[in-house]
């Protein structure tokens, strides 16, 4: 990518998909989602004018949601699940 047109967006936060508990790894799977988004549409704009599309239809609310999910799963994958 073009570091002038898409500055570089950092992916993982603190480069790390550890956290303390189930709600901190929630949080991190939401912060994610909306990263990849930031990354395939760079143009604030643009995704400020897809809110109006997307937060009016409920299959692209379910898609945000599973995006979401999968992303949960990873994070607690990598948390041994939160298990000591």
């Amino acid at each position: 990518m073009n570091a002038v047109t898409h500055p570089e967006i950092t992916l993982v936060p603190n480069n790390s998909l550890l956290t303390a508990t189930p709600e901190e790894g929630r949080q991190l799977a939401v912060k994610m989602a909306r990263l990849i988004v930031k990354l395939t549409q760079p143009d604030e704009e643009k995704r400020n004018q897809l809110r109006d599309v997307y937060g009016n239809d409920a299959m692209m609310l379910i898609a945000v949601g599973q995006t979401v999910a999968t992303e949960f799963a990873t994070i607690a994958a990598a948390n041994n699940y939160w298990r000591k």
